[in-house]
């Protein structure tokens, strides 16, 4: 290797969160090694270099980590005490297995922030629908580990709704955390990126909308949101990520509630979906960011390019079987300054495929061209979109603003 090659950063999982590392990657001269799921997903379409395997399997973590100086991940799924054991061999793991922890298991991450001070819905652990009914309906139950995108988490009203929770734990093999059902306005965002060295830098907190468990739609930075409370909300990312001792992206999802409060919803220690919007409409998107940080280089700016910034993603319809690259000649002749992020994954009902950003001055027109785009890409603008009807069945749903019903977030966004 010649002498003044930048180290090798490990990267595990396959997703299109590593997918999206590769691009600042080639700009900072940082050879990137992938351990991927299989054969030809999202991110092994664009890292050569990169092996198939378990990230459970130690003995797979160890070889693709032996060449690296530093891993990171595009999930948070690697088992804590394989995290520790590659740490004991001498790799820099970022982030570290115990802060890593916090946004693996919900209830350890609700039990540090309660130590912390930090303002979230009341929780407990329960260990049957008993103890549920003791917490009080409504509320909100969670798989303490494994879900996503509105996966492991259901609103229940009464008793007999509840079952189902303690079913789908006790087959994972993990616990069931009770929230309370949070009378909210909006969901927030706040993200930050930090380095080993304590160097740290905080995006404008954001306003997400949630469809059916999932990120539908990011706008940067939340309209109208009381700066007092958007300062909370940073000060909030901030004092996590330095008390948990994170290192790279941390994402945290909050509720505004009605009564002008902010809860903390979810962690994620890796870059999200509710900063994407920073590829396009950031000084230093969230993905260079997470590679500066875990390597310990200087951080970039996270100040806002444009006044706004709308991201919208693309996901794969029920009877989707066409090709997403049929929707580039429209959405790039009618938006020009439009930018378009696909992700090389088969369209599957419900899966993100994609995402769309578009920026300026005014919120509406960003809005308009941002949802007119990812709507053309799934197919669902009616009759504005028979031209492409020959080339590729509709896709699923309308661009509807409405969030889902009082429905929080799973943990994040997920390689799938």
């Amino acid at each position: 290797m010649p002498h003044d090659r930048a180290p090798t950063l490990a990267v595990i999982g396959g997703g299109q969160l590593a997918r999206m590392m590769a691009q600042p990657a080639i700009a900072l001269g940082l050879p990137l090694r992938l351990l991927a799921e299989a054969e030809g997903v999202s991110a092994a379409q664009v890292i050569p270099d990169h092996l198939v395997g378990d990230y459970r399997d130690l003995p797979t973590l160890r070889e693709v980590v032996a060449p690296a100086a530093v891993v990171t991940f595009d999930h948070e799924h690697v088992p804590t005490e394989h995290l520790r054991a590659l740490a004991a061999d001498g790799v820099a793991v970022r982030p570290g297995p115990d802060a890593l922890v916090h946004a693996q298991d919900k209830a350890v991450m609700r039990a540090r922030l309660g130590e912390l001070g930090v303002p979230c819905p009341r929780n407990a652990v329960v260990a049957s629908v008993a103890e549920v009914e003791a917490f009080g309906f409504p509320c909100v139950l969670k798989t303490t580990r494994g879900g996503y995108d509105g996966k492991g988490v259901w609103v229940v009203r009464a008793p007999e709704e509840a079952q189902v929770a303690f079913d789908t734990a006790a087959a994972a093999g993990v616990q069931v955390l009770a929230e309370e059902l949070v009378d909210f306005r909006r969901e927030l965002s706040a993200v930050v990126a930090r380095s080993p060295s304590g160097q740290a830098a905080s995006y404008p907190v954001v306003a997400t909308t949630q469809l059916d468990g999932i990120c539908h739609e990011v706008i940067a930075p939340a309209p109208g949101l009381d700066p007092e409370l958007a300062g909370q909300a940073q000060a909030i990312a901030l004092k996590v990520a330095g008390a948990l001792d994170v290192t790279g992206i941390l994402a945290v999802e909050l509720f505004e509630t009605t009564d002008g409060r902010i809860l903390v919803n979810e962690l994620a220690m890796r870059p999200h979906n509710t900063g994407h919007w920073t590829q396009d409409g950031a000084v230093t998107s969230q993905f260079e960011n997470h590679l500066r940080a875990v390597m310990d280089l200087p951080l970039g700016s996270p100040a806002p390019r444009a006044r706004w910034t709308v991201m919208v993603n693309i996901l794969g319809g029920p009877t989707d079987a066409g090709h997403l690259y049929d929707g580039f000649p429209h959405a790039m002749a009618r938006d020009p300054e439009l930018r378009v992020h696909l992700y090389g994954k088969d369209l599957r009902p419900g899966r993100k495929v994609g995402h769309v950003n578009a920026y300026g001055d005014d919120l509406d027109d960003c809005l308009e061209r941002a949802r007119h785009a990812a709507g053309w890409f799934r197919g669902d603008l009616g009759d504005e979109s028979e031209e492409r009807a020959a080339r590729r069945p509709s896709g699923a749903g309308d661009e509807s603003e409405e969030r889902a019903a009082r429905r929080p977030s799973g943990a994040g966004d997920e390689s799938e």
